[in-house]
């Protein structure tokens, strides 16, 4: 760790906001800094997960960073044993999820650690297309089983089948067994999301070493070029809203779209148009799977999916009749990026000196290409596919609770722990089945509570990062996913200080430079506000908001890495792009005009006053 100068607040000198003293009732013991752990823990670089978890976490929430803390680790440490990372550590403060990256240094150390990743992670790369097939399936068997999961209400008397067949097991049983069950199904949804995830990273991370082991001054950015222009699933969604724009203006029902209004009151009047009927059918059939596609990361319940609010989907589908009918392409421009992704690759091949140079180039690129779509595409089956019908079945649980008023509202359930979930259904099912009162006040009471304090915490800006600022970040998660690289960290710790007050720094995700006016945006339900040509300026963005994408001149974030979904994105669509700035969203109003400038990495503010 460098020298106390270079240093962040102490996480245990944060103080808790007016209000949420007693913030840490929310959270397990575990998730919060503790005096039994300080002497590690204050010496520690945390920084904060405003990318997967950008609000005050509700404590049901909490299910999936400790998903990560566990088990992305074990993939790390005790099934690959990557060479020199050791995974992220997970803390809460102040109701925000803080992460900490931690790495082996020790030469010896990482030599033996990479004895046993070489044959493992090898069996992968040599076995990939079949491992891969493979996963699919595992990951759609996993969200049919979440799916046929029931939470019913319970009755006031088993039925009378039941005991005619000798039923031994009733509703108590069921309830708490299909919980147990989902609490199991997203532990494997966990398993699988880092199955794979991180030797996609590490196949590229591989070429990139190559690479700049060859030409020390190319950029990660041009790495990022040569594995771009693949087609992967996490763009199916947007492209089959593309389809059903045109679709609309065949049919003749694009105005009935196009003037807006609730989802509801759209589809009616497309069906009573000619053509509205069949406009319909496949707009329903295009819902299942590709509408399960979440608004935000997908990580938290308050991202909705577009299956939850129709008219999110049916707002874009109007954008796109509308650049339809101006005689404006909508459709992504693959075979542009595909033609420069080639062009750049074979003009660095030639530089190679030799024939095992350009052997082993040729060997890594190849291998950086096939994982590269996984990157992205176990997104679509996690995030996407599973959870947006996960948040939706504990809601189903939550009903449970609510029609025996043992909660006000089903969504009340969000303010328990899941293991705080099993005490009140203990609670719950103790009165029924005893036909006496239970202590649904308890819970009542204490809900009640932490939506105080909740409302309290969400008054208070998380700082970006705390404790000792470290002298290199090598956690591969960190600097790719994250964007949390020396210089991020550099920035982070001289923000507000020197004479560029209206220049931000940050990691050159897609290459060009192009002024505009800036439009903040700071959730997905703003989107509707962004105009064409304006420069998108944003916390993260999610895959749901690709199509804003064809709108935009350029894209600024405050969080994200050259893997990251807004670099991804902007590669795809040709688009200047600046990913972790950090304090873009602080710095820049809507209207202010800007200049991005995607390959030096640099947003300058033209007209700051």
């Amino acid at each position: 760790m460098a020298d106390g100068e270079r240093s962040f607040t102490n996480p245990f000198d944060v103080p808790a906001p007016e209000g949420a003293e007693d913030w840490r009732r929310l959270y397990p013991y575990y998730a919060v800094f503790s005096d039994d752990r300080r002497e590690s823990e204050e010496q520690q670089f945390w920084f904060w997960d405003s990318m997967h978890y950008p609000e005050v976490m509700y404590p049901f929430d909490m299910v999936m960073p400790e998903q990560t803390w566990v088990i992305l680790n074990q993939n790390t440490t005790r099934y690959l044993r990557v060479p020199t990372a050791l995974g992220l550590n997970h803390r809460v403060v102040n109701g925000y999820v803080y992460v900490s990256p931690n790495v082996v240094s020790d030469p010896d150390d990482i030599a033996a650690r990479a004895e046993v990743f070489g044959p493992r992670a090898g069996h992968y790369f040599q076995n990939w297309s079949e491992l891969y097939e493979q996963w699919v399936e595992k990951a759609k068997t996993c969200r049919e089983s979440m799916q046929a999961l029931e939470f019913a209400p319970l009755p006031d008397l088993e039925p009378f089948e039941s005991v005619q067949k000798g039923q031994d097991r009733g509703a108590a049983y069921t309830l708490l067994h299909n919980y147990n069950r989902l609490l199991e199904n997203i532990a494997t949804i966990g398993h699988l999301h880092f199955e794979m995830l991180g030797l996609g990273y590490g196949a590229y991370v591989v070429f990139g070493d190559f690479c700049r082991g060859h030409f020390p001054d190319i950029s990660d950015q041009t790495v990022a070029q040569m594995v771009a222009g693949i087609d992967i699933l996490m763009f199916r969604p947007d492209d089959e809203l593309k389809r059903l724009a045109a679709l609309a203006i065949e049919k003749g029902v694009d105005g009935a779209i196009t003037a807006g209004g609730k989802a509801e009151s759209v589809l009616a009047a497309v069906r009573g148009l000619p053509g509205g009927e069949e406009w319909v059918t496949e707009f329903e059939t295009v819902r299942e799977p590709w509408f399960w596609f979440s608004t935000g990361a997908g990580m938290i319940h308050t991202d909705p999916a577009w299956n939850d609010d129709l008219s999110v989907p049916l707002s874009l589908i109007a954008t796109y009749v509308g650049k339809l009918a101006a005689g404006e392409r909508i459709d992504r421009p693959l075979e542009t990026v595909e033609v420069e992704r080639d062009r750049i690759a074979a003009e660095y091949r030639d530089l190679l000196l030799t024939d095992d140079d350009r052997a082993a180039f040729d060997e890594l690129i190849g291998l950086a290409r096939m994982v590269y779509p996984f990157v992205e595409n176990h997104n679509f089956y996690c995030e996407h596919q599973h959870h947006t019908r996960l948040w939706n079945k504990v809601r189903e649980l939550g009903g449970v609770f609510s029609a025996r008023g043992f909660l006000e509202d089903a969504e009340d359930i969000w303010y328990l722990h899941r293991f705080e979930v099993y005490q009140a259904m203990w609670d719950l099912l103790s009165g029924w089945a005893t036909e006496l009162e239970d202590r649904g006040i308890y819970w009542r009471r204490e809900i009640a509570e932490r939506k105080r304090i909740m409302a309290a915490l969400r008054k208070w800006s998380p700082p970006p990062a705390l404790g000792p600022a470290p002298d290199h970040v090598t956690e591969p998660f960190s600097v790719m996913l994250w964007g949390v690289n020396d210089d991020t960290v550099n920035r982070w710790l001289n923000a507000g200080q020197g004479a560029e007050a209206n220049v931000l720094h940050g990691v050159a995700a897609s290459p060009g430079v192009v002024e505009g006016l800036a439009r903040v945006i700071m959730s997905p339900a703003e989107l509707g506000e962004v105009q064409a040509g304006e420069i998108l300026v944003c916390p993260i963005t999610a895959p749901s908001w690709a199509p804003v994408f064809t709108k935009i001149a350029a894209a600024v974030s405050d969080i994200g890495g050259i893997m990251a979904h807004a670099a991804i994105v902007s590669r795809e669509y040709g688009l200047p792009a600046v990913v972790g700035t950090g304090f873009g969203t602080k710095s820049i109003k809507t209207g202010q005009r800007v200049r991005v400038d995607g390959g030096q990495g640099i947003v300058t503010v033209l007209d700051p006053d």
